[in-house]
Protein backbone atom coordinates (compact mmCIF):
# COMPACT_ATOMS: atom_id res chain seq x y z
CA UNK A 1 0.00 0.00 0.00
CA UNK A 2 1.30 3.45 -0.96
CA UNK A 3 1.09 6.27 1.58
CA UNK A 4 2.51 9.04 -0.60
CA UNK A 5 -0.01 11.36 -2.27
CA UNK A 6 2.44 12.29 -5.03
CA UNK A 7 3.01 8.68 -6.01
CA UNK A 8 -0.73 7.99 -5.84
CA UNK A 9 -1.34 10.95 -8.15
CA UNK A 10 1.25 9.62 -10.61
CA UNK A 11 -0.28 6.14 -10.52
CA UNK A 12 -3.76 7.49 -11.05
CA UNK A 13 -2.60 9.62 -14.01
CA UNK A 14 -1.27 6.41 -15.57
CA UNK A 15 -4.73 4.88 -15.15
CA UNK A 16 -3.82 2.45 -12.36
CA UNK A 17 -6.50 1.31 -9.93
CA UNK A 18 -6.01 2.34 -6.31
CA UNK A 19 -6.85 -0.07 -3.49
CA UNK A 20 -9.54 0.41 -0.84
CA UNK A 21 -6.80 0.91 1.76
CA UNK A 22 -5.06 3.57 -0.33
CA UNK A 23 -8.28 5.47 -0.92
CA UNK A 24 -9.16 5.33 2.79
CA UNK A 25 -5.69 6.70 3.53
CA UNK A 26 -6.10 9.60 1.06
CA UNK A 27 -9.46 10.55 2.56
CA UNK A 28 -8.27 10.22 6.16
CA UNK A 29 -4.97 12.03 5.64
CA UNK A 30 -6.55 14.96 3.81
CA UNK A 31 -9.30 15.27 6.42
CA UNK A 32 -6.65 15.29 9.17
CA UNK A 33 -4.60 17.97 7.41
CA UNK A 34 -1.70 15.66 6.61
CA UNK A 35 -2.11 16.32 2.87
CA UNK A 36 -2.12 19.99 1.84
CA UNK A 37 -4.50 21.56 -0.66
CA UNK A 38 -1.92 21.74 -3.47
CA UNK A 39 -1.09 18.03 -3.31
CA UNK A 40 -4.76 17.07 -2.99
CA UNK A 41 -5.67 19.27 -5.95
CA UNK A 42 -3.10 17.41 -8.05
CA UNK A 43 -4.64 14.08 -7.03
CA UNK A 44 -8.14 15.33 -7.84
CA UNK A 45 -6.94 16.50 -11.25
CA UNK A 46 -5.46 13.05 -11.88
CA UNK A 47 -8.84 11.50 -11.05
CA UNK A 48 -10.57 13.95 -13.39
CA UNK A 49 -8.21 13.01 -16.22
CA UNK A 50 -7.99 9.23 -15.72
CA UNK A 51 -11.34 8.42 -14.10
CA UNK A 52 -12.09 5.74 -11.51
CA UNK A 53 -13.44 2.22 -11.66
CA UNK A 54 -16.74 1.36 -9.99
CA UNK A 55 -14.92 -0.34 -7.12
CA UNK A 56 -12.65 2.68 -6.59
CA UNK A 57 -15.66 4.98 -6.57
CA UNK A 58 -17.45 2.82 -4.00
CA UNK A 59 -14.43 2.70 -1.68
CA UNK A 60 -13.89 6.46 -2.03
CA UNK A 61 -17.59 7.10 -1.27
CA UNK A 62 -17.60 4.75 1.72
CA UNK A 63 -14.44 6.33 3.13
CA UNK A 64 -15.84 9.83 2.74
CA UNK A 65 -19.19 8.86 4.29
CA UNK A 66 -17.45 7.34 7.30
CA UNK A 67 -14.86 10.11 7.68
CA UNK A 68 -17.15 11.39 10.44
CA UNK A 69 -20.43 10.52 12.11
CA UNK A 70 -23.25 8.68 10.32
CA UNK A 71 -26.64 9.79 11.61
CA UNK A 72 -28.91 7.25 13.30
CA UNK A 73 -32.50 8.10 12.35
CA UNK A 74 -34.05 4.92 13.73
CA UNK A 75 -35.81 6.88 16.49
CA UNK A 76 -37.91 8.88 14.03
CA UNK A 77 -41.42 7.48 13.63
CA UNK A 78 -41.89 8.55 9.99
CA UNK A 79 -40.18 7.20 6.87
CA UNK A 80 -36.96 9.15 6.36
CA UNK A 81 -36.10 10.58 2.95
CA UNK A 82 -33.43 12.66 1.24
CA UNK A 83 -32.87 14.13 -2.23
CA UNK A 84 -30.04 15.71 -4.10
CA UNK A 85 -29.38 17.46 -7.38
CA UNK A 86 -26.18 17.22 -9.38
CA UNK A 87 -26.45 20.96 -9.90
CA UNK A 88 -27.91 23.36 -12.36
CA UNK A 89 -28.84 26.96 -13.03
CA UNK A 90 -32.04 28.17 -11.39
CA UNK A 91 -32.46 24.75 -9.77
CA UNK A 92 -34.41 25.58 -6.63
CA UNK A 93 -36.16 22.19 -6.60
CA UNK A 94 -34.96 21.33 -3.08
CA UNK A 95 -36.72 24.40 -1.72
CA UNK A 96 -40.03 23.14 -3.13
CA UNK A 97 -39.81 19.35 -3.26
CA UNK A 98 -38.61 18.76 0.31
CA UNK A 99 -41.41 20.67 2.11
CA UNK A 100 -43.90 19.01 -0.25
CA UNK A 101 -42.62 15.54 0.69
CA UNK A 102 -42.61 16.47 4.38
CA UNK A 103 -46.18 17.77 4.16
CA UNK A 104 -47.16 14.38 2.69
CA UNK A 105 -45.77 12.36 5.60
CA UNK A 106 -42.06 11.90 4.94
CA UNK A 107 -39.36 13.09 7.32
CA UNK A 108 -36.80 14.83 5.12
CA UNK A 109 -33.31 15.42 6.45
CA UNK A 110 -31.04 16.86 3.79
CA UNK A 111 -27.44 18.04 3.79
CA UNK A 112 -26.81 20.43 0.93
CA UNK A 113 -23.82 22.18 -0.58
CA UNK A 114 -22.84 25.62 -1.73
CA UNK A 115 -22.51 26.80 -5.30
CA UNK A 116 -20.07 24.78 -7.38
CA UNK A 117 -18.61 26.32 -10.51
CA UNK A 118 -21.38 27.96 -12.55
CA UNK A 119 -24.15 26.20 -10.60
CA UNK A 120 -26.02 27.56 -7.60
CA UNK A 121 -25.98 26.03 -4.12
CA UNK A 122 -28.97 25.39 -1.86
CA UNK A 123 -27.08 26.54 1.25
CA UNK A 124 -26.17 29.89 -0.33
CA UNK A 125 -29.84 30.34 -1.24
CA UNK A 126 -31.15 29.48 2.23
CA UNK A 127 -28.59 31.74 3.92
CA UNK A 128 -30.07 34.65 1.94
CA UNK A 129 -32.99 34.39 4.40
CA UNK A 130 -32.03 36.79 7.23
CA UNK A 131 -31.03 34.96 10.39
CA UNK A 132 -31.33 31.44 8.98
CA UNK A 133 -28.59 29.09 10.13
CA UNK A 134 -27.44 26.06 8.22
CA UNK A 135 -24.54 25.06 10.51
CA UNK A 136 -26.48 22.63 12.69
CA UNK A 137 -25.06 19.98 14.99
CA UNK A 138 -25.97 16.32 14.35
CA UNK A 139 -28.15 16.37 17.47
CA UNK A 140 -30.03 19.44 16.27
CA UNK A 141 -30.43 17.96 12.79
CA UNK A 142 -32.17 14.90 14.17
CA UNK A 143 -34.20 16.91 16.69
CA UNK A 144 -35.53 19.31 14.06
CA UNK A 145 -36.26 16.45 11.66
CA UNK A 146 -38.34 14.77 14.37
CA UNK A 147 -40.21 17.97 15.36
CA UNK A 148 -40.72 19.73 12.01
CA UNK A 149 -40.37 16.88 9.54
CA UNK A 150 -37.86 18.88 7.48
CA UNK A 151 -34.31 20.12 7.90
CA UNK A 152 -31.94 21.36 5.20
CA UNK A 153 -28.47 22.15 6.45
CA UNK A 154 -24.85 22.46 5.42
CA UNK A 155 -22.34 19.74 6.01
CA UNK A 156 -21.10 19.89 9.57
CA UNK A 157 -17.62 18.97 10.71
CA UNK A 158 -19.06 15.80 12.14
CA UNK A 159 -20.83 14.57 8.98
CA UNK A 160 -18.78 13.60 5.91
CA UNK A 161 -16.03 16.12 6.78
CA UNK A 162 -13.80 14.78 4.01
CA UNK A 163 -16.37 15.78 1.41
CA UNK A 164 -16.78 19.21 2.98
CA UNK A 165 -13.08 19.94 2.43
CA UNK A 166 -12.87 18.28 -0.98
CA UNK A 167 -16.02 20.01 -2.24
CA UNK A 168 -14.61 23.48 -1.56
CA UNK A 169 -11.23 22.55 -3.07
CA UNK A 170 -12.82 21.14 -6.24
CA UNK A 171 -14.82 24.33 -6.71
CA UNK A 172 -11.67 26.46 -6.43
CA UNK A 173 -9.37 24.31 -8.58
CA UNK A 174 -11.51 23.38 -11.58
CA UNK A 175 -11.76 19.71 -10.63
CA UNK A 176 -15.54 19.49 -10.72
CA UNK A 177 -16.29 17.63 -13.97
CA UNK A 178 -15.62 14.06 -12.87
CA UNK A 179 -18.30 11.38 -12.69
CA UNK A 180 -16.56 9.56 -9.85
CA UNK A 181 -15.97 12.72 -7.80
CA UNK A 182 -19.52 14.00 -8.31
CA UNK A 183 -21.00 10.61 -7.39
CA UNK A 184 -18.82 10.09 -4.32
CA UNK A 185 -19.44 13.64 -3.10
CA UNK A 186 -23.20 13.34 -3.35
CA UNK A 187 -23.58 9.80 -2.07
CA UNK A 188 -21.18 10.21 0.84
CA UNK A 189 -23.45 12.98 2.15
CA UNK A 190 -26.54 10.89 1.51
CA UNK A 191 -25.11 7.88 3.35
CA UNK A 192 -23.88 10.00 6.28
CA UNK A 193 -27.32 11.66 6.46
CA UNK A 194 -28.88 8.35 7.41
CA UNK A 195 -32.12 8.53 5.36
CA UNK A 196 -33.67 5.27 4.20
CA UNK A 197 -35.04 6.63 0.89
CA UNK A 198 -33.07 8.78 -1.56
CA UNK A 199 -34.08 10.36 -4.85
CA UNK A 200 -31.43 11.93 -7.07
CA UNK A 201 -32.08 14.65 -9.61
CA UNK A 202 -29.45 14.29 -12.32
CA UNK A 203 -29.46 17.34 -14.55
CA UNK A 204 -28.40 17.05 -18.17
CA UNK A 205 -27.61 19.75 -20.71
CA UNK A 206 -25.47 22.85 -21.18
CA UNK A 207 -25.99 24.07 -17.62
CA UNK A 208 -25.28 20.70 -16.00
CA UNK A 209 -22.01 18.94 -15.32
CA UNK A 210 -23.32 16.13 -17.51
CA UNK A 211 -23.75 17.55 -21.01
CA UNK A 212 -25.49 14.62 -22.70
CA UNK A 213 -28.00 11.96 -21.76
CA UNK A 214 -25.53 9.08 -21.92
CA UNK A 215 -23.24 10.81 -19.41
CA UNK A 216 -26.16 11.67 -17.14
CA UNK A 217 -27.56 8.15 -17.33
CA UNK A 218 -24.16 6.70 -16.42
CA UNK A 219 -23.84 9.06 -13.44
CA UNK A 220 -27.37 8.28 -12.27
CA UNK A 221 -26.82 4.54 -12.46
CA UNK A 222 -23.51 4.86 -10.63
CA UNK A 223 -25.06 6.81 -7.77
CA UNK A 224 -28.04 4.50 -7.53
CA UNK A 225 -25.65 1.54 -7.30
CA UNK A 226 -23.57 3.29 -4.60
CA UNK A 227 -26.70 3.97 -2.56
CA UNK A 228 -28.01 0.46 -2.92
CA UNK A 229 -24.62 -0.95 -1.86
CA UNK A 230 -25.05 1.12 1.30
CA UNK A 231 -28.47 -0.48 1.90
CA UNK A 232 -30.67 2.46 0.88
CA UNK A 233 -33.72 2.64 -1.43
CA UNK A 234 -32.57 4.89 -4.26
CA UNK A 235 -34.08 6.24 -7.48
CA UNK A 236 -33.02 8.91 -9.96
CA UNK A 237 -34.71 11.38 -12.30
CA UNK A 238 -32.88 12.91 -15.27
CA UNK A 239 -34.05 16.49 -15.89
CA UNK A 240 -33.32 18.97 -18.67
CA UNK A 241 -30.83 21.75 -17.94
CA UNK A 242 -30.22 23.27 -21.37
CA UNK A 243 -32.01 26.45 -20.30
CA UNK A 244 -32.28 27.63 -16.67
CA UNK A 245 -35.07 26.18 -14.57
CA UNK A 246 -37.63 28.86 -13.86
CA UNK A 247 -36.95 32.55 -14.22
CA UNK A 248 -34.41 33.22 -11.48
CA UNK A 249 -30.72 32.42 -10.99
CA UNK A 250 -29.02 33.59 -7.81
CA UNK A 251 -29.69 33.37 -4.09
CA UNK A 252 -32.50 35.53 -2.67
CA UNK A 253 -34.07 35.71 -6.11
CA UNK A 254 -34.40 31.91 -6.23
CA UNK A 255 -35.85 31.64 -2.73
CA UNK A 256 -38.39 34.27 -3.76
CA UNK A 257 -39.37 32.18 -6.79
CA UNK A 258 -39.53 28.94 -4.79
CA UNK A 259 -41.91 30.53 -2.29
CA UNK A 260 -44.10 31.69 -5.17
CA UNK A 261 -44.29 28.08 -6.38
CA UNK A 262 -45.16 26.88 -2.87
CA UNK A 263 -48.00 29.42 -2.93
CA UNK A 264 -49.40 27.74 -6.03
CA UNK A 265 -47.95 30.10 -8.64
CA UNK A 266 -44.55 30.56 -10.22
CA UNK A 267 -43.01 29.01 -13.32
CA UNK A 268 -44.63 25.83 -14.61
CA UNK A 269 -41.29 24.09 -15.16
CA UNK A 270 -40.23 24.56 -11.53
CA UNK A 271 -43.56 23.17 -10.33
CA UNK A 272 -43.40 20.18 -12.68
CA UNK A 273 -39.87 19.10 -11.78
CA UNK A 274 -40.35 19.76 -8.05
CA UNK A 275 -43.58 17.79 -7.79
CA UNK A 276 -42.07 14.92 -9.80
CA UNK A 277 -39.10 14.69 -7.43
CA UNK A 278 -41.38 14.95 -4.39
CA UNK A 279 -43.65 12.20 -5.73
CA UNK A 280 -40.76 9.80 -6.24
CA UNK A 281 -39.59 10.60 -2.69
CA UNK A 282 -42.99 9.50 -1.43
CA UNK A 283 -42.76 6.28 -3.45
CA UNK A 284 -39.20 5.57 -2.29
CA UNK A 285 -40.24 6.16 1.33
CA UNK A 286 -43.11 3.68 0.97
CA UNK A 287 -45.84 6.27 1.52
CA UNK A 288 -47.34 5.56 -1.92
CA UNK A 289 -46.95 2.49 -4.12
CA UNK A 290 -47.80 4.26 -7.39
CA UNK A 291 -46.24 7.40 -8.83
CA UNK A 292 -49.53 8.91 -10.08
CA UNK A 293 -51.11 8.77 -6.62
CA UNK A 294 -47.97 10.27 -5.08
CA UNK A 295 -47.96 13.07 -7.66
CA UNK A 296 -51.59 13.92 -6.86
CA UNK A 297 -50.79 14.04 -3.14
CA UNK A 298 -47.78 16.29 -3.80
CA UNK A 299 -49.88 18.71 -5.86
CA UNK A 300 -52.57 18.81 -3.17
CA UNK A 301 -49.99 19.74 -0.50
CA UNK A 302 -49.11 22.83 -2.54
CA UNK A 303 -52.66 23.78 -3.42
CA UNK A 304 -53.77 23.47 0.21
CA UNK A 305 -50.86 25.50 1.57
CA UNK A 306 -49.56 22.61 3.69
CA UNK A 307 -46.16 22.52 1.94
CA UNK A 308 -45.63 26.26 2.47
CA UNK A 309 -46.46 25.83 6.16
CA UNK A 310 -43.73 23.20 6.47
CA UNK A 311 -41.21 25.43 4.70
CA UNK A 312 -42.02 28.36 7.00
CA UNK A 313 -41.72 26.08 10.04
CA UNK A 314 -38.27 24.96 8.84
CA UNK A 315 -37.15 28.57 8.31
CA UNK A 316 -38.27 29.52 11.82
CA UNK A 317 -36.73 26.40 13.40
CA UNK A 318 -33.37 27.35 11.87
CA UNK A 319 -33.56 30.92 13.16
CA UNK A 320 -34.69 32.55 9.94
CA UNK A 321 -36.96 35.58 9.70
CA UNK A 322 -40.06 34.10 8.06
CA UNK A 323 -41.50 37.58 7.48
CA UNK A 324 -38.69 38.20 4.96
CA UNK A 325 -40.40 35.69 2.66
CA UNK A 326 -43.06 38.36 2.10
CA UNK A 327 -40.52 40.98 0.92
CA UNK A 328 -38.96 41.37 -2.54
CA UNK A 329 -35.51 39.73 -2.61
CA UNK A 330 -36.13 38.81 1.07
CA UNK A 331 -35.44 42.44 1.94
CA UNK A 332 -32.04 42.61 0.19
CA UNK A 333 -31.17 45.27 -2.37
CA UNK A 334 -28.74 44.91 -5.26
CA UNK A 335 -26.42 47.94 -5.63
CA UNK A 336 -26.61 47.81 -9.43
CA UNK A 337 -29.59 46.78 -11.57
CA UNK A 338 -29.84 46.80 -15.36
CA UNK A 339 -31.95 45.30 -18.13
CA UNK A 340 -30.60 43.09 -20.91
CA UNK A 341 -32.17 43.01 -24.36
CA UNK A 342 -34.70 45.15 -26.12
CA UNK A 343 -32.58 45.94 -29.17
CA UNK A 344 -34.31 43.44 -31.45
CA UNK A 345 -37.67 41.74 -31.91
CA UNK A 346 -38.32 38.07 -32.60
CA UNK A 347 -38.42 34.82 -30.71
CA UNK A 348 -36.10 33.82 -27.89
CA UNK A 349 -34.23 31.03 -29.66
CA UNK A 350 -31.72 30.19 -26.94
CA UNK A 351 -31.10 30.91 -23.27
CA UNK A 352 -27.98 28.89 -22.52
CA UNK A 353 -28.14 27.68 -18.92
CA UNK A 354 -24.38 27.61 -18.41
CA UNK A 355 -24.06 31.15 -19.76
CA UNK A 356 -26.78 32.41 -17.41
CA UNK A 357 -25.02 30.61 -14.56
CA UNK A 358 -21.80 32.44 -15.39
CA UNK A 359 -23.75 35.70 -15.58
CA UNK A 360 -25.11 35.14 -12.06
CA UNK A 361 -21.60 34.25 -10.89
CA UNK A 362 -20.20 37.39 -12.52
CA UNK A 363 -22.94 39.48 -10.89
CA UNK A 364 -21.71 38.30 -7.48
CA UNK A 365 -24.00 35.39 -6.60
CA UNK A 366 -21.25 32.76 -6.40
CA UNK A 367 -17.58 32.26 -5.58
CA UNK A 368 -14.53 32.67 -7.75
CA UNK A 369 -12.05 31.67 -5.04
CA UNK A 370 -12.17 29.25 -2.12
CA UNK A 371 -13.66 31.05 0.88
CA UNK A 372 -15.52 33.76 -1.09
CA UNK A 373 -19.06 34.63 -0.02
CA UNK A 374 -21.79 35.23 -2.55
CA UNK A 375 -23.91 38.37 -2.44
CA UNK A 376 -27.47 37.34 -1.43
CA UNK A 377 -29.04 40.01 -3.67
CA UNK A 378 -27.01 39.24 -6.80
CA UNK A 379 -28.37 37.22 -9.68
CA UNK A 380 -30.39 37.22 -12.88
CA UNK A 381 -34.13 37.48 -13.46
CA UNK A 382 -35.27 36.01 -16.75
CA UNK A 383 -38.38 37.70 -18.11
CA UNK A 384 -38.70 35.33 -21.07
CA UNK A 385 -38.17 31.62 -21.74
CA UNK A 386 -37.05 29.93 -24.94
CA UNK A 387 -39.80 30.14 -27.53
CA UNK A 388 -41.33 33.34 -26.13
CA UNK A 389 -41.90 36.28 -28.45
CA UNK A 390 -40.17 39.54 -27.62
CA UNK A 391 -40.84 43.00 -29.07
CA UNK A 392 -38.30 45.69 -29.68
CA UNK A 393 -37.84 47.65 -26.48
CA UNK A 394 -38.86 44.74 -24.24
CA UNK A 395 -36.08 43.40 -21.99
CA UNK A 396 -35.39 39.66 -21.82
CA UNK A 397 -33.55 39.68 -18.48
CA UNK A 398 -32.65 41.84 -15.50
CA UNK A 399 -29.23 41.68 -13.85
CA UNK A 400 -28.88 42.31 -10.10
CA UNK A 401 -25.19 42.99 -9.45
CA UNK A 402 -22.95 43.64 -6.48
CA UNK A 403 -21.03 46.45 -8.24
CA UNK A 404 -20.83 48.41 -11.48
CA UNK A 405 -17.89 46.31 -12.63
CA UNK A 406 -19.71 43.07 -11.93
CA UNK A 407 -22.77 44.40 -13.73
CA UNK A 408 -20.75 44.89 -16.90
CA UNK A 409 -19.31 41.38 -16.66
CA UNK A 410 -22.74 39.83 -16.16
CA UNK A 411 -24.27 41.69 -19.09
CA UNK A 412 -21.41 40.50 -21.31
CA UNK A 413 -22.09 36.90 -20.25
CA UNK A 414 -25.74 37.30 -21.22
CA UNK A 415 -24.69 38.65 -24.63
CA UNK A 416 -23.19 35.24 -25.33
CA UNK A 417 -25.90 33.21 -23.59
CA UNK A 418 -29.12 34.59 -25.12
CA UNK A 419 -30.06 34.84 -28.78
CA UNK A 420 -33.11 36.21 -30.55
CA UNK A 421 -34.20 34.73 -33.86
CA UNK A 422 -37.16 34.44 -36.20
CA UNK A 423 -37.36 30.67 -35.64
CA UNK A 424 -38.63 29.18 -32.40
CA UNK A 425 -36.53 26.41 -30.80
CA UNK A 426 -37.56 22.76 -30.68
CA UNK A 427 -38.30 22.13 -26.98
CA UNK A 428 -37.43 18.82 -25.36
CA UNK A 429 -39.04 17.14 -22.34
CA UNK A 430 -38.32 18.44 -18.85
CA UNK A 431 -38.26 14.92 -17.41
CA UNK A 432 -35.78 13.12 -19.61
CA UNK A 433 -35.65 9.69 -17.95
CA UNK A 434 -36.41 7.98 -14.64
CA UNK A 435 -34.78 5.16 -12.68
CA UNK A 436 -37.59 4.22 -10.27
CA UNK A 437 -36.63 3.44 -6.68
CA UNK A 438 -36.69 -0.26 -5.97
CA UNK A 439 -38.27 -1.07 -9.35
CA UNK A 440 -41.44 0.99 -8.66
CA UNK A 441 -43.71 2.01 -11.52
Amino acid sequence: MTRDIRRLSERKRRGEELSAEELRWVVGAYTAGEIDDAAMAAWLMAVCCAGMTGEETWHLTDAMAHSGQVLDLSGIDRPTADKHSTGGVGDKVTLVATPVAAACGACVLKMSGRGLGHTGGTIDKLEAIPGLRTDLSPERLVGQAREVGLVVAAQSRELAPADGRMYALRDATGTVDSRALIASSIMSKKIAGGAEAIVLEVTVGSGAFMRDVEEARALARLMVELGRRAGRTVGAVLTDMNQPLGGAAGNAVEVEEAVTVLRGGGPADVREVSLTIAAWLLVAAGLHSKFDAALAAAAESVDSGAALEVFVAMVEAQGGDASSLERPLLGHQAPEVAEWGGEEAGVVARIDARGVGYAALAAGAGRRRKGDRGDPAAGVRLLRKEGDEVRRGEPVAIVLAASQERLGEALAELDAAISISERPPMPGPLIVETIPPGGSE
